[in-house]
C-alpha cells in the first residue's frame, strides 16, 4: 500500500549539516551551506543539542537479543571499516554511554516496519525501530552520516533527531539477465547498492527469447539448449562462438538469501505467453508450430508464443512449482508483454481452442491464459504481477499491474482496483542514454537524464485518493540488450538510482533538486570507495560554439555549461589541465582559432565532479563531425547507440543507428574550398526483430552489389554530390573508410548521407564525416 508521509511538525526540518551545527534554526539553501550526505532524504530531521564523536574507541552495541539487531550492527561495522577505516567493536549488552546503540523496540517512535528513529546526543547515538528492516535502514542512514567525504578516521556529528519511514512499499530495480548474463558476484554487488539506497524489490528478468537463465531440474533442456545462443558472426571480431549461461538452483538460493539479509525481496520473472523463443527452442512441443527455432540473437519482439493446450500448461505449472520453491516472494512476475499473436492466429488448433472457450479474439485468449496462470499461483499463496498488456484481455482480480507503456496502464489498473507499480518507458528505463554527449556509451534514445528521474512522480494526477492507495511504488528497469557487462549496467544505473531512491522513499514535498546535487558529492566518494563505475554525465562540461561562424570567420564565442547546472566551471586555453586555480567561467568568451579549450566542473571544495572535457577548435577539427552528433533525417526519431558487436565488452566505441531509416544529416557548414569527402564507417549486425513494424524499414534501390553511401546537398532529395560504393563485407574489416571527390562548393550547405545497402543484409553507421579541401571533380 501507499506510504503516507509524516505530517510536517514545528521544528522538524530538512537541515544541512552546517545548519544542524548552528542549532535548531531554519534550513539554509544548499548554496549557502554544505549539504548533509543523506540519500534518500529522511522524512524528518530536527536539530539536537551538542555533538558526538565516533572514533575507533566507539563500540556498537546490539541492545537486545535479536539476531536481526546483531546483523544490523555487524553490517554497519562492516561498512564503516571498508569505507571509513574505522574498526568499531560490536557486542551485545545494555545501552552504555559513548556508544552506538541499536535496539528493536515495540514502542519505538516510528510505527512502521521499515521506519526507524535515529538520535544523536552528546552521550550516544541510538537507533530504534519496531521492525528488523527499519533497524537496518537506520544503520544505513548512520553509515551515510559517518561518511560525508572520502576521508578516513573519526567523524563528529551534530546533535540531531531523525524520524523516518518510506513513502512507498515497493522500491524496485529490475535487472535483465536474459539478454546479457551477469555472475552471482556481480548481482550481489548490485544488491549491496540497492540496500544502501533503501530499495527493497529486486525484479529479476530470467527468461526471454535470447536465453533461459534459471535451472529447472524437471526440464534440463531449458538451460542446456535454451541457455545458449550462437551470436552473429560467431568467433570473429571478438564475438564468442556461443553466448550464455544460467544460474543453478543453489546459486539462486544464494542470491535470494543474500538479498533477504539486506531486506530485499527477489521477484522472479518468467515471461509468458510471448518472449518464449528460448523455451520453445528447448522443448518445441510447448510452442505453437511444433518446430524447433534457434535461441534468438535478435533484440526486439520475436514471434514465438507458448501453446494453449493442456501439455503446455502442465509444463508451465511444473516450471512455476520449482520457481516458487526457490523464491519465497509473495509476487511472481509472468511478463505478458509484447506477445504478437501471429502464431496463434495461424494455428487451427489455437483458433479452435479460442472458439471453444467463447473468446472473441487473441487478446481475450491471452487474458484467459494469464487468468489461468494467476489461479495456479493463487492456489499456492502467490500473487501474479504482469506488464500492463495483461489489462488488454482481462486480468485476475488480485493481479498487480506493472505499467511500462507510459503511465496509462497504471491509471487504468488503479481505477479498476488493481495494485500498480509505476515503471514507465522511457522515464524509468535506465537503458535510455543519460546524455547525448559524444562520449556517452550505448543505449536507447531519447535521453532520460538525472533531473528527469528525480522529477518523476509515481502517483498519476488522474487518480483520486482512494485509487492512489493502489500505487505500491516505482521501479527502474535495466534492460541489457545494449548493456553486455556490469560496467555498462553500473554506468547506466548510477547515479540515476540515487534519484529514484529519493522518489520512492522521501516525502514528495521534500524534493530539492539543487540540494540533491550537493548531496551527490558524498555519494560519489562512496561509489569510488566501492569501485562502482557511476556516470558523471550530469556534471560533465559541455563546450559549445557557433561552428559555422567559427569556420567562416576564424573566431567564435565559447559557452560552457553542464547538464545539471551545478558546480563551478573552470577552463584553460593554454594547454594546462583546468583546476580550481584556472579561470572561473562567468560568461561566454571569444577565442581565435586554432585553440584548445579544456574545462572542468568543480564542487565548492575543489573536488572534481566529472572527467574534464576538451575541444580542439581548428578548421580540420570543426569540419570533421562525429556520427553520434549527426541527427536522424526527418521522418523517424528512432535511435540507438550500439557497440561494434552485440556482445562487445568495451564501453567505447559506440555508433548511432536508426534501424528503420539509415540516413543522417551533416550540419550546415561553410563549404568554400571543399572538394572531397572522407567518411569513416562501420558495418554492424542487423539483429533486430521488429515484428509488425518491419514494414516501416525504408528500402532504397542500389546500383552496386552491396549498396552505396549517397551524399545529397542540403536536403535528402537534393542534388547528389557523391556516391560511394560499399565494400564487400567478406573482404574488408568492419571499420572502413570511404573517400570521394565532390563538385566545388560555395557558401553554407548541409549534407544528407543515406546508406542504400539491402535491408536483408548488415546495417551501416557513420563513425565520422569530414568534407575536406582537395581537387574537385571537373
Amino acid at each position: 500500500m501507499t506510504r503516507r508521509p509524516f505530517l510536517p511538525l514545528c521544528g522538524y526540518l530538512l537541515l544541512t549539516t552546517a545548519a544542524l551545527l548552528a542549532g535548531p534554526a531554519c534550513a539554509t539553501h544548499a548554496d549557502e551551506a554544505a549539504p548533509h550526505p543523506l540519500i534518500p532524504l529522511p522524512a524528518q530531521i530536527a536539530a539536537g543539542e551538542g555533538r558526538f564523536t565516533v572514533d575507533e574507541h566507539t563500540p556498537i552495541v546490539a541492545a537486545d537479543r535479536s539476531g536481526s539487531t546483531r546483523h544490523a550492527a555487524d553490517y554497519l561495522a562492516g561498512l564503516l571499516a571498508r569505507m571509513r577505516g574505522l574498526q568499531l567493536p560490536v557486542h551485545r549488552g545494555e545501552a552504555v554511554e559513548h556508544a552506538i546503540v541499536l535496539r528493536l523496540d515495540p514502542h519505538a517512535p516510528v510505527a512502521d516496519r521499515e521506519g526507524y528513529a535515529l538520535d544523536v546526543t552528546p552521550q550516544r547515538i541510538e537507533i530504534s525501530a519496531r521492525g528488523d528492516a527499519g533497524l537496518f535502514y537506520g544503520a544505513v542512514t548512520l553509515w551515510q552520516l559517518l561518511t560525508p567525504d572520502a576521508q578516513h578516521g573519526a567523524v563528529q556529528l551534530p546533535g540531531m533527531h531523525i524520524r523516518d519511514r518510506p513513502r512507498f512499499g515497493w522500491r524496485g530495480l529490475m535487472l535483465d539477465s536474459a539478454r546479457h548474463f551477469q555472475s552471482v558476484a556481480e548481482i550481489e554487488r548490485l544488491l549491496d547498492q540497492m540496500a544502501q539506497h533503501k530499495l527493497n524489490v529486486f525484479h529479476w528478468h530470467l527468461t526471454d527469447d535470447q536465453g533461459w537463465r534459471i535451472q529447472i531440474k524437471r526440464y534440463p533442456e531449458l538451460t542446456r539448449v535454451g541457455g545458449w545462443r550462437t551470436p552473429p558472426d560467431a568467433g570473429r571480431d571478438g564475438e564468442p562462438m556461443r553466448y550464455g549461461g544460467f544460474y543453478t538452483q543453489d546459486q539462486i538460493r544464494q542470491v535470494v538469501a543474500y538479498a533477504a539479509s539486506r531486506y530485499i525481496t527477489v521477484v522472479p520473472e518468467i515471461d509468458m505467453p510471448g518472449h518464449a523463443q528460448a523455451a520453445v527452442a528447448a522443448y518445441p512441443q510447448i510452442g505453437v508450430t511444433g518446430k524447433r527455432p534457434a535461441v534468438s540473437v535478435d533484440w526486439g519482439v520475436n514471434p514465438y508464443l507458448y501453446n494453449v493446450d493442456d501439455g503446455s500448461f502442465d509444463f508451465i505449472d511444473h516450471v512455476l512449482d520449482e520457481v516458487m520453491a526457490l523464491f519465497p516472494s509473495k509476487y511472481i512476475h509472468v511478463g505478458g508483454d509484447e506477445a504478437v499473436k501471429d502464431q496463434w492466429q495461424a494455428s487451427p488448433a489455437v483458433q479452435a481452442k479460442m472458439h471453444a472457450l467463447g473468446l472473441k479474439d487473441e487478446d481475450a485468449l491471452q487474458g484467459w491464459f494469464i487468468n489461468r496462470i494467476g489461479q495456479y499461483l493463487a492456489a499456492h499463496g502467490r500473487r501474479l504481477v504482469g506488464w500492463d498488456e495483461i489489462l488488454d484481455g482481462g486480468v485476475p482480480a488480485d493481479a498487480t499491474v506493472m505499467s511500462w507503456r507510459g503511465s496509462k496502464g497504471a491509471i487504468k489498473a488503479a481505477q479498476q482496483g488493481h495494485d500498480v507499480v509505476l515503471s514507465p518507458a522511457p522515464d524509468l528505463y535506465f537503458d535510455q542514454l543519460q546524455s547525448d554527449r559524444v562520449d556517452e556509451t550505448a543505449g536507447r534514445m531519447p535521453v532520460r537524464d538525472l533531473a528527469s528521474v528525480y522529477a518523476f512522480e509515481p502517483v498519476p494526477k488522474e487518480l483520486d485518493a482512494a485509487q492512489a492507495r493502489h500505487v505500491l511504488g516505482a521501479q527502474a528497469n535495466m534492460w541489457t540488450e545494449h548493456m553486455p557487462t556490469m560496467k555498462h549496467v553500473e554506468h547506466a544505473v548510477f547515479p540515476r538510482l540515487d534519484a529514484l531512491s529519493e522518489v520512492d522513499w522521501s516525502p514528495a514535498a521534500s524534493r530539492d533538486w539543487h540540494g540533491f546535487l550537493g548531496r551527490l558529492q558524498a555519494q560519489f566518494a562512496r561509489y569510488r570507495a566501492q569501485d562502482i563505475g557511476y556516470a558523471d554525465s550530469a556534471f560533465a562540461p559541455d563546450i559549445k560554439i557557433d561552428r559555422a561562424a567559427a569556420l567562416a570567420s576564424g573566431t567564435t564565442r565559447v559557452t560552457l555549461s553542464n547538464q545539471a547546472g551545478f558546480g563551478e566551471l573552470h577552463y584553460t586555453l593554454d594547454g594546462r589541465a583546468p583546476d580550481r586555480h584556472a579561470p572561473t567561467y562567468q560568461a561566454p568568451f571569444e577565442v581565435t582559432l586554432p585553440v584548445t579549450v579544456r574545462a572542468a566542473t568543480l564542487a565548492s571544495d575543489g573536488t572534481v565532479l566529472a572527467t574534464p572535457s576538451q575541444r580542439v577548435l581548428d578548421r580540420a577539427g570543426l569540419l570533421s563531425v562525429d556520427g553520434n552528433q549527426m541527427p536522424n533525417c526527418p521522418g523517424s526519431d528512432f535511435r540507438l547507440r550500439v557497440q561494434p558487436m552485440p556482445d562487445a565488452t568495451s564501453l567505447a566505441p559506440v555508433y548511432s543507428i536508426n534501424v528503420f531509416n539509415s540516413c543522417q544529416l551533416y550540419p550546415a557548414t561553410p563549404m568554400d574550398g571543399v572538394a572531397t569527402i572522407h567518411v569513416e564507417a562501420v558495418r554492424l549486425e542487423r539483429n533486430y526483430a521488429l515484428a509488425h513494424e518491419a514494414k516501416l524499414v525504408v528500402s532504397r534501390p542500389h546500383g552496386t552489389p552491396f549498396g552505396e553511401l549517397v551524399v545529397h546537398q542540403d536536403q535528402c532529395d537534393g542534388p547528389v554530390l557523391a556516391t560511394l560504393p560499399l565494400p564487400d563485407p567478406a573482404h574488408v574489416a568492419r571499420r572502413f573508410t570511404l573517400d570521394a571527390a565532390m563538385p566545388a562548393q560555395q557558401g553554407e550547405h548541409a549534407l544528407c548521407l543515406i546508406f542504400t545497402a539491402p535491408i536483408d543484409g548488415p546495417l551501416y553507421a557513420l563513425d565520422r564525416v569530414a568534407p575536406m579541401p582537395g581537387t574537385p571533380k571537373s
